[in-house]
């Protein structure tokens, strides 16, 4: 067990690794200068004088070789340092642990609310003995996962907002306020997740020990719930934990749909103005946040089945 951690977590680190590296690249690559940008902002577009942008260059590290400015960046982010924000002048940590608890908020209840539509459909799509009903419950999710999640959340704002004033349309206001892009963001991850469970759990309800705990007298109900969910519950957990970096993603354009302050608004400003420091940062705790929900997932499942034995290499399942 302990290996296998350990092993994980190096596993997590170069995940992490490779995440900065390709963003620092990607960002160099691109077109445009993130200095010209910044002093011409601050000067109304007007032209900017050579020294002074030679002179931001030189402060930011912007004049050293490409393979020095990594070498310098990527020191300072192994410290939990990475540096000041080329556009605000703030250091980058700062800016990134103030936006980053409205989108981990954001997220989490997003991702409760996935778990219970799309596993409470789920449930009622293969305990339903009416086959109409288990076809229409069953084509539902196919539906939440095609229909684009920025349309989910107009449609939202324009019914539950502006026709329905129950909800605010924009803004962090309070518990009110997280609802609407708590169900945009829950609508396609929850859908992902009642397809999976939904087919896991009409795979194991066939089952041999599903008759025989039936033949003993056991309800329905309990061979449903205790036995066949607990059974057919991995699969949907492994798809949650790959769906929460998806999730990460989809917050940043449901933050910018509902004027949410969070890494979404963050993370465009960035992008906007090539603030290199800034969009790094983004980047490195978002997958943070995968990587140690990813590493929760593995450990949880030998306590759903006690037949799979963390191994080094991976999850195995033991047989008889």
């Amino acid at each position: 067990m302990r290996r296998y951690v350990i092993r994980r977590l190096a596993q997590a680190l170069g995940v992490l690794w490779a995440a900065y590296t390709l963003s620092f690249f990607i960002l160099v690559l691109l077109p445009g200068d993130p200095v010209s940008a910044m002093a011409g902002a601050g000067m109304d577009s007007a032209p900017v004088d050579p020294a002074r942008l030679e002179a931001l260059r030189h402060a930011y590290g912007f004049d050293k070789p490409v393979p020095l400015q990594y070498v310098d960046h990527l020191g300072r982010a192994l410290t939990g340092d990475f540096g000041d924000s080329v556009a605000t002048g703030r250091p980058v940590t700062q800016l990134v642990t103030e936006a980053l608890p409205q989108t981990l908020l954001l997220t989490a209840t997003g991702l409760g609310l996935a778990f219970l539509l799309g596993g409470g459909l789920a449930l009622a799509a293969t305990y339903t003995d009416r086959r109409w009903a288990r076809q229409f419950l069953l084509s539902l999710p196919p539906l939440g996962v095609s229909v684009p999640t920025f349309w989910v959340g107009l449609m939202l704002v324009q019914f539950f907002s502006f026709r329905h004033p129950w909800f605010p349309a924009f803004g962090n206001d309070g518990p009110k306020g997280l609802v609407l892009p708590a169900i945009t963001l829950a609508v396609p991850t929850g859908a992902q997740i009642a397809l999976v469970l939904a087919k896991s759990l009409l795979t194991t309800l066939d089952e041999p020990y599903v008759g025989t705990a039936l033949a003993k007298g056991a309800g329905r109900a309990h061979v449903h719930l205790r036995h066949a969910l607990r059974n057919a519950s991995l699969p949907a957990l492994t798809v949650a934990g790959l769906l929460v970096g998806q999730l990460m993603a989809n917050a940043v354009v449901i933050e910018t749909v509902f004027s949410r302050n969070g890494l979404g608004r963050v993370t465009q400003a960035a992008v906007s103005a090539q603030d290199i420091p800034v969009v790094q940062a983004v980047v490195v705790y978002g997958a943070l946040v995968f990587v140690v929900v990813n590493l929760l997932v593995d450990l949880v499942y030998p306590l759903l089945d006690p037949r799979i034995v963390l191994s080094p290499r991976r999850p195995q399942v033991v047989t008889a």
